[in-house]
């Protein structure tokens, strides 16, 4: 099995790569991005990220080499190839402020990608994340269960990890669900959120259960503030996890930013759903039932991930 990563000279990308290697199910890793030049010194930040995880091998007891490159040549073969390039968000900076340059970035990197491996299959990492996955998607011509964004598994830890914490019990025995856009727009859904099987509503208020689906929203916006950038670890870990779903035929269900054709009563829309992962891509959109508030919540959110994707075919249109 071989996985490329772009952007794998930065945080994410290069986190992406690491929760990979140690999962140790994945033959090769090449870790792609561009060289870096300073004056005149010309650095080549995938590849010594690369020869620094791979001599952790030894260490950490991992067989799979991490490869780092300037050369999309050495990506030829990827059963998964993880988008994680582009510009990263700045404090003060919406993720619409994104969409030129990523959208331009997103664009020749999945054209790069789809020359060398015409079968593969896309995770897009970069934001804003449910535009750049339609983005990927057009320029790939692949198919739309083969291309998908990545940040449902992502918000929903953060909204688990807060609860846990908050619940002083183990992240690893609440299970949650939320749909949507990626941003503030996101859709949690407390009714189908559980500790072990027993609904959350048993073990905490209805005020401080939607003070933390509110932290949740602004999850992103947070770590940028007290950073001064984007977060790496969470978004590095769901990539590889939703990587070792597809790769290792888990059927896992997960959140993450799908094509819907219909699915909920959206169409022609990379967003937020429900998918059953496994070989191939994305199984299914697995239709769960919604009340009139979470109906209504996951229209608004709809129509600011659309809002988004018209903004952005206009700025490509000048």
């Amino acid at each position: 099995m071989k996985v490329t990563v772009v952007g794998a000279g930065g945080n994410v990308g290069s986190t992406v790569a690491y929760a990979l290697a140690e999962r140790d199910f994945v033959k090769e890793i090449v870790m792609v991005d561009l060289e870096r030049k300073e004056g005149d010194k010309t650095f080549y930040p995938s590849k010594g990220r690369a020869l620094d995880q791979w001599q952790t091998a030894p260490i950490t007891s991992f067989n799979t080499y991490l490869n780092g490159t300037v050369d999309y040549k050495d990506t030829k073969g990827s059963d998964v190839c993880v988008i994680t390039a582009g510009v990263p968000r700045k404090p003060g900076m919406s993720r619409d402020d994104l969409l030129s340059i990523n959208g331009k970035i997103v664009k020749s990197v999945t054209e790069e990608l789809v020359k060398q491996s015409p079968d593969t299959i896309i995770i897009i990492v970069s934001n804003p994340l449910d535009v750049m996955t339609y983005v990927a998607h057009a320029a790939s011509n692949l198919d739309p269960k083969k291309v998908m964004g990545m940040a449902g598994i992502l918000d929903t830890a953060r909204y688990r990890a807060f609860l846990a914490h908050e619940l002083d019990v183990s992240p690893k025995d609440i299970q949650a669900m939320l749909m949507g856009g990626h941003g503030d727009t996101m859709v949690p859904l407390p009714r189908y959120t559980s500790v072990s099987g027993i609904p959350v509503t048993q073990f905490i208020s209805e005020s401080k259960l939607n003070e933390i689906v509110e932290r949740t929203k602004s999850g992103g916006g947070e770590l940028v503030g007290l950073m001064g950038t984007s977060a790496w670890y969470a978004p590095g870990a769901a990539a590889a996890q939703m990587v070792e779903a597809i790769l290792l035929d888990q059927n896992r269900i997960f959140p993450c930013a799908a094509y819907c054709d219909g699915e909920f009563g959206i169409k022609d829309l990379f967003i937020g759903v429900p998918v059953k992962l496994g070989k191939g891509g994305i199984k299914e959109i697995i239709e769960i039932d919604l009340d009139d508030e979470e109906k209504k919540l996951l229209r608004a959110s709809e129509q600011a991930v659309r809002s988004t994707l018209d903004d952005f075919k206009k700025l490509m249109d000048k």
